[in-house]
This record gives structure tokens, sequence and C-alpha cells, in this order.
């Protein structure tokens, strides 16, 4: 007796996700409007692997047996480890240093595609997903900081979110430097302990200044949902954490003296005030101060680019100015609370990075966009909403005989409704066309089939049409509002609604005419500017 055969269990890996058409159309529409932003700026695309020599990424190497957890790797059959990238950043680092006497500095670049982190998957937090980066490489001057946050300001607007619903942060990692080393946190050995108190410094928006001050002390004991986890902190003495925190509580000062000097040159009269005796804090705000000064002569106030001294980047090859995308509207978590959307994207200054290929220092900037998180924020604004997007056109399959006459229209309608100009490009929004596939013994099938393709019409040629030369063509949409008001069978029959019998050479003409009623009566639209607006 033969044995069934084992049927493999169908199951979905944790933290990677399917996604359908309507999400992939809408992704695809959003990029494209980034890309339009960032091409006006004069950047161009380019692409690197998916997987990068582990080394190569920097921060997780191989130990002797398989390489530190955060990344997936591999071991190829030259026994070195492969790893699939964790950012957009660290290969094009390797990008450039590898191609470095053919590129032509400053090289200003974008990309998108997915990333990979081999991390605990949970609400919201995925193993994949996709970023859109910009980076200026050989740009040594703050002004291609600043441009970038202009950038990125252009992009949230091009997307269609308003001016007092996102604002770009701006802070300086010469600054969060300086103030640990004026702490006494300075030098390598120290290495740990310094991104211990940035990642704290980094919970301001979570857990305030209460719950920062405990986790640059001995730490936080969070008791929501009843866990009673506990974070271990930095264990900074009182008088450092006090002094620390005085760069980033700004809640004492008065409506009067932000509205006289802005908010963002309040913050760096303040940090200049804890910290200015530092070299490297004053050499970070003095950098800010100009960024903040070609924004705003670009017209970009303290509403769109806003000096922020509590903005931290936890990434450690920063090594100046930092930027984050905050969104400022409120939405509804999983809890039920009213909370801020908060960060779609971020970036700042790496002078060093290309360094650890080249030996030499090479300056570099750029930002990089969750696109799965900015997405989210453009569903919770209604911006990614559309109607039904129609389906194809189906040539439905009356004979078996006649395959090839069935093709010879629907290629016929293929090619006259997408119409191509004189470089071979298709000019127009796509109009899909295809030819039954399926089964065709029962036609009753075709036409299921063809409503649920939500299908604006369907064509029909059997033997007594072709014997006379004519075909059918039957216009789904307007056949779904008649049935609606026409309730006995015999009505119907009689009205035969939405359908028209016409010769084969006026078959483009006459489908070409229903499209264009169904668009009249605003069968279609979409909520994102196109790319060009």
């Amino acid at each position: 007796m033969a044995s069934k055969p084992i049927k493999v269990k169908a199951r979905q890996p944790r933290g990677f996700g399917d996604r359908g058409a309507a999400d992939l159309r809408a992704q695809d529409r959003m990029i494209a409007v980034i890309k339009g932003v960032y091409e006006r700026y004069g950047f161009e695309p380019v692409e690197t692997p998916m997987f990068e020599y582990t080394d190569a990424l920097g921060k997780f190497l191989p130990d002797s047996d398989r390489p530190n957890e955060g990344v997936f790797s591999l071991q190829d059959d030259d026994e070195q480890w492969l790893s699939l990238r964790y950012d957009l950043t660290a290969p094009l680092a390797r990008h450039v240093a590898e191609n470095f006497n053919d590129i032509a500095l400053p090289y200003r670049s974008y990309r998108a595609g997915y990333v990979f982190r081999n991390e605990k998957p949970g609400p919201g937090r995925f193993r994949q997903f996709m970023q859109f980066d910009a980076d200026s490489v050989g740009s040594p001057g703050v002004s291609a900081d600043a441009e970038m946050c202009m950038m990125m300001a252009d992009v949230m607007e091009a997307l269609g979110i308003a001016r007092g619903d996102y604002v770009i942060r701006v802070n300086n990692r010469k600054v969060l430097d300086g103030v640990l080393e004026a702490i006494g946190l300075g030098g390598p050995e120290n290495a740990e302990r310094r991104l211990t108190v940035l990642r704290a410094l980094d919970k301001l928006d979570k857990f305030g200044i209460a719950g920062v001050h405990e986790l640059l002390g001995k730490g936080r004991l969070d008791e929501s949902g009843g866990k009673g986890d506990f974070t271990k902190g930095a264990e900074l003495e009182t008088t450092s954490i006090e002094r620390v925190l005085r760069l980033f509580d700004i809640s004492g000062l008065s409506a009067e003296a932000v509205d006289a000097h802005g908010a963002g040159e309040v913050r760096l009269a303040k940090a200049s005030e804890a910290f200015g005796d530092n070299a490297r804090v004053a050499e970070g705000l003095d950098e800010l101060r100009q960024i903040s000064a070609m924004c705003q002569a670009a017209g970009y106030d303290d509403t769109r680019v806003l000096i922020d001294t509590s903005i931290v980047r936890g990434l450690e090859y920063y090594t100046g100015p930092v930027y984050e995308a905050e969104l400022l509207f409120d939405v509804t978590n999983e809890k039920g609370q009213k909370v801020q959307f908060g960060s779609v994207g971020g970036g700042g200054r790496y002078d060093g990075l290309i360094a650890r290929f080249r030996g030499e220092a090479v300056p570099a900037t750029g930002f990089s966009i969750g696109v799965s998180r900015l997405m989210t924020a453009l569903k919770n604004l209604g911006r990614l909403e559309e109607s039904e997007r129609t389906g194809p056109i189906v040539v439905t399959v009356m004979d078996r005989d006649r395959l090839a006459d069935y093709q010879r229209l629907t290629t016929i309608l293929r090619d006259g409704l997408n119409p191509k100009d004189h470089t071979g490009q298709y000019v127009g929004p796509v109009v899909p066309v295809e030819m039954f596939q399926g089964n065709p013994k029962q036609f009753g099938k075709q036409l299921q089939y063809a409503d649920r393709r939500n299908s604006p019409l369907v064509v029909i040629q059997g033997g007594d049409e072709k014997a006379a030369g004519m075909v059918q063509v039957k216009d789904l949409i307007e056949g779904k509002r008649l049935s609606a008001e026409i309730e006995d069978n015999a009505t119907w029959r009689a009205s035969r609604p939405a359908q028209v019998t016409v010769p084969e050479a006026e078959l483009l003409d006459a489908v070409k005419k229903i499209l264009a009623a169904q668009a009249a009566d605003g069968a279609a639209g979409a909520a994102l500017p196109p790319a060009d607006a």
C-alpha cells in the first residue's frame, strides 16, 4: 500500500510578512513621490546587494562559530561569512570605497531596499522591512546637512503631510559626545556606557524626564502590563545626571522667551550655558547655528526644521549633525491611548564610516526613511485611500478551438489601449487586458472571475457572433448599478443592461467609449499626488 505524501504545513516565518497588491501599489506610488523630490535635488539612484561580507557591515562581526546576534548570516564555500544587510548605509560606504576612483565627489545617491534584523519580532517590529535612503558623500560642510533636513521636509509635504503635522528635529553628536566627555565618559574604555546613556536619553519622549533620570541612575522598573521588567541603568552619579538633563529639560522656559527667540535658539542658549566650556560641545553648537541660519534663509523656519538638543541617534558611527523626521499628529495605540505618531526616519553625518575601508576620512551625510512606518502614517492621515482599483479587461473564451482568435482580440485591445510614444515608452496609465486562462467550460465561471478581479468590462464572442463578424462588450460596472435597480427577470432580459454588440472593427472604439463613461462617473481616483506634482 502506497504511503500518503507528507504535506508541508504552510506557515509564515515570524517577523516576516506577505503583502498584497493594494499595499504594494500604494508603496510604489509613495516611493515615486519621494524619488521625485530626491531627483529634484540632484540625487541619482544606486543599488547594492542584499548580502555583504559580514566584516564590511561593521556593526556585527563573526566570532569563531557564527556571527553575533543581530544579523542573518551564512558561511560561503570559501569559509567567509556573509550577512544580509541590516541598513543601507554600511553597504553604500563599501560601494563608495570600492569604486572611489570612478565616483565624482560629492556623490549624491538614493536607494530603496529591504533590510533585515535578526532580532525578536513583536507588534510593529519586523525582521524584514524597507528603507529609502539619500546620501551625500564628499560634502564636508554642514550646508549638506542643512540640505538633507530641508529635503526631508519637502518629502513630508510632497506626500501631503501638512506643515504643523511634522517637524525635522536636528541635533549634533559633537554636542552629545562633548556632554558625555564633560561628565567623565570619554575614551574608548567608556564606549559601552556612552551607548547606555544615549539609549536612555533616546527614551525622553516615551518616559519623560523622571523616567530618563532613573535610566541614567540605577535603572528603571517598568510595571506596565503587569510585567515588572527592570532595565539596568547607566549608574551615573546624581550630579552628573542633573547636569546632563539640563540639556534636555526645557519645561521651565516661558512661552514669551520661546516666542521672542524661537525654540531652537532657546535650546542652543541652554546648552551653551550648561556645557559651553567644553570645546566639542561649543563646536557642535556652532554647527547647529549654521544649519539653523541656512534653513531659516531658505524659508524653513522652526515649524519645519527645529534645532532640538534632545534628539539622540543611537548608532555609533554618527560624527556630527543628526536629524529625525517626526510626525506630530495623534494616533490611537494598541492600548487605546492617544499618542503622537513619532519618528518616520532620520540620519546624520558619518565622516568615519568609509575610512574603515580606505584609512582616510571621507565626509558623508544622509538619512533613511522607514517606508512601512511612513505608509502607516499616511493611512492614518487618509493619504493612501483610493477607490477600488479597476482590474483587467477580460476577453472570455467561448470555444477552445478558437484560442488564436481570442488572443488576437486581446492583443488588439492591449495595444490600442496602451499607446506608446516615439521612443517606445507607454503613454498614460496602464490599462490591463487579459484573455481568460482558466477552464472555459462554464461561461458563468468566467464572469465570476472577472467580477472578483474588479474588471470594468468583458469581451464576448461566441460562434454566432464570429460568423456575423460581431463581438459583444459587457460593461460590468454599469451592469452592477442597473442590477440593483431591476427587480424582476423579465425586465432584466428585456433591458440587457450595459451590453452592446458591435462589428469587430469597432471593438476598440466601443471599449474606449465605455471606459471614458466609467471615468466620467468617478470610477477611479487616488489620494497621493502624482510623483511629478
